[in-house]
């Protein structure tokens, strides 16, 4: 289990006082998200929390206006509902997506705290290849996108503040526990070890394991690992989030051992997209 529902005030705390203090230039300032502006990224996690109220405390849910059979059809849908939202919140001034922000976010954590970890969450964690999550999964999703729906903002303006060991690590091990589903395809010899390293301040250590069920993410190996791969904190929660691609992450990245196997991990999608 990851936890990380104790992060999610201080993550807000960070954001609205980075909002405050915003010029309107900034405002204005184009992210990695590549269509979005900071205002335009802000209004979308304004959108989360409003959506996650209405659906929790309210029971309030919006039935998609087309079918949905597969995983792009899904995509699809998501990206045309957040398109609609992020146009019209350009109706709304920065500080008053500042307030709502704000006092959503608040009401937001509430209800998370409440929820039964260990419950079936309403939403799977598609992009790990769930077809149902646990509660403390969704939940640590949900982490992610706040963290790096944030970091794309800070990132855009030149603001540093959430990339520590305390934030980044919960974020790194759930976008993390999707390589299980992205080597599904992959064979090899069970026990054969992938070693991930993911460095900030220091080196985030993880290993994927080949069992006769598949792959499993460990923090440790009995086996030394036949392929690995090492880059730095910035290029993978971009990498990850579609920000940048696997050929401009590659040469930022150091492989050893069988670096076929190991840039596999390079394919990893963490977000609906």
């Amino acid at each position: 289990m990851i936890h990380t529902i104790h992060l999610f005030e201080e993550l807000d705390e960070h954001l609205i006082d980075l909002l405050k203090s915003l010029t309107p230039e900034e405002w204005e300032k184009p992210t990695v998200a590549r269509l979005w502006k900071v205002r335009d990224v802000a209004a979308h996690l304004l959108d989360g929390n409003i959506r996650d109220i209405s659906m929790y405390r309210d029971g309030h849910f919006t039935a998609p206006d087309r079918e949905i059979n597969s995983y792009d059809d899904l995509v699809a849908y998501l990206n045309r509902l957040n398109a609609d939202w992020v146009n019209a919140s350009k109706r709304m001034s920065p500080a008053l997506l500042t307030e709502l922000i704000e006092s959503t976010g608040k009401q937001y954590t509430v209800i998370m705290q409440q929820q039964d970890l260990e419950a079936d969450a309403i939403f799977s964690v598609s992009w790990a290849g769930e077809a149902v999550s646990k509660n403390w999964f969704h939940i640590a999703r949900e982490y992610t996108e706040k963290w790096h729906h944030q970091q794309q903002i800070r990132d855009a303006v030149g603001k540093p503040g959430i990339m520590t060991p305390r934030l980044f690590r919960p974020l790194i091990e759930t976008f993390l526990r999707g390589l299980p589903h992205t080597y599904r395809h992959t064979q090899a010899p069970t026990g054969t070890a992938v070693r991930i390293g993911i460095v900030l301040d220091e080196t985030f250590e993880w290993f994927l394991i080949k069992t006769e069920n598949g792959w499993l993410l460990t923090e440790t190996s009995e086996n030394a690992p036949e392929a690995s791969l090492t880059f730095d904190a910035d290029t993978a929660w971009k990498l990850f989030t579609k920000a940048i691609k696997p050929d401009e992450a590659l040469p930022k990245a150091h492989l050893t051992g069988n670096k076929e196997l190991a840039g596999i991990t390079l394919n990893l999608i963490a977000v609906m997209a």
